[in-house]
């Protein structure tokens, strides 16, 4: 859910922008390109849709990436078509803005948090709603589960998550005081045993599903935690924060109890706000309320590129699963669709990773390749997510740290 930015957080004003978002709706956005301690800019095509009418609060790929999803606090929820630009549906049926949304996986059912304090499941071929319940509170965030089993959704004041089957409604479980403040997100883990939590407690928490209690409390972040993702394998959470960070948690072993996180920091000036894996876990796609997109490299632990051309907050982003396309959604009201197939033949980064003196090697483990640095005294042969993952003792059971 977008959150109104603290005041200490608050990003300094930008520059007029060159590229103003002006009919027509497509053009070249501004990438900022670290380099060593210098920006360059450089051009990449992206795509404006317009249609909301007020800030934009979620966007997801979905029909196999051929269309996209937002809603927005116009109350509105918007089935777009990739290619033509259309909108293929129009939900309207909520009385206040609507926080999230996201669709089964067969793309057959629609589901979406509002501020009116109800979840609603929708027919996502006809628009008609076939089940609705309202909570005592509004509703800041929902997500359903990898084999559309259940639903999960957060809300503020008394700092709950709830758990539902997706075909009724019924309640699975309730989280009353899950949190010590509001939850921002709430996410399924891919094999649908756990549920993952963030907050203005400036924690993320995960809960077992089986064992009906919470196993996890992580809390290295020094601000609200706004957002978090799961990897496909399950293993790894990265979380991010209004304290501009993130950070990339081992959740299967939790050797993050003793070594830490993983922190990708220098990114953003402004709070961020969300974050995404790749479908291969190569990259991870964060927006800030500094008005931008970073990309990240996952194996390297660096920054791309940063996409700059919004005029607002971005509040949600998302990444194809083929990672040739991000999403972002922004306050002004507008979705930006950036092409970023070409990522690694843009110069600056190709000149990044040699001014960095990184090599790229494969895994001994995953066989994947990921990039080290020449100058590193002790040349790991395992990519980060190995690494993580290594054998250890079991410490899922440990009370959170």
């Amino acid at each position: 859910m977008p959150l109104p930015c603290p005041q200490e957080e608050a990003p300094a004003p930008l520059p007029d922008n060159p590229l103003a978002l002006e009919p027509p709706s497509r053009g070249d956005g501004l990438v900022e390109e670290s380099e060593r301690g210098r920006q360059r800019l450089t051009q990449i095509p992206y795509q404006v849709y317009l249609g909301h009418t007020s800030q934009v609060s979620c966007c997801n790929f979905c029909f196999g990436d051929t269309r996209f999803i937002t809603s927005s606090f116009d109350e509105s929820v918007i089935l777009w078509d990739v290619a033509t630009g259309s909108q293929v549906c129009d939900y309207r049926l909520h009385s206040a803005p609507v926080t999230q949304c996201c669709l089964s996986p067969d793309n057959q059912r629609l589901f979406t948090s509002s501020w009116d304090k109800s979840l609603k499941a929708w027919d996502v071929e006809t628009g008609k709603v076939l089940w609705a319940v309202v909570h005592h509170r509004p509703l800041t965030c929902c997500d359903i589960s990898f084999d559309g089993r259940h639903v999960v959704c957060g809300s503020d004041i008394n700092n709950a998550i709830y758990i539902r089957a997706s075909d009724s409604g019924s309640p699975i479980a309730s989280l009353q005081e899950q949190h010590g403040s509001m939850v921002t997100r709430c996410r399924f883990s891919p094999d649908g045993q756990r549920v993952a939590s963030t907050s203005c407690d400036r924690t993320a928490r995960i809960w077992d599903m089986l064992t009906h209690r919470t196993t996890m409390t992580l809390q290295r972040h020094g601000n609200v935690v706004s957002d978090c993702c799961f990897t496909q394998q399950g293993n790894t959470l990265c979380t991010s924060s209004w304290d501009r960070t993130l950070l990339i948690w081992d959740v299967s072993v939790g050797q993050f109890r003793s070594q830490g996180p993983l922190k990708l920091a220098g990114g953003h000036r402004g709070c961020v706000s969300s974050c995404t894996f790749s479908r291969d876990a190569n990259l991870i796609v964060a927006g800030s309320y500094d008005h931008s997109v970073s990309i990240w490299d996952t194996a390297g632990l660096y920054m791309k590129l940063v996409l700059k051309d919004h005029n607002d907050w971005v509040t949600d982003v998302d990444i194809s699963a083929d990672n040739a396309s991000v999403l972002s959604a922004c306050k002004d009201s507008t979705v930006l669709l950036w092409n970023i197939e070409r990522l690694d033949q843009i110069p600056a980064v190709q000149s990044q990773r040699k001014l960095g003196g990184e090599n790229v090697v494969q895994c001994a483990d995953c066989r994947k390749p990921f990039s080290i640095c020449l100058e590193d005294s002790s040349l790991p042969t395992c990519c980060p997510f190995c690494r993580l993952s290594a054998t250890g003792p079991d410490l899922s059971q440990l009370p959170g740290v």
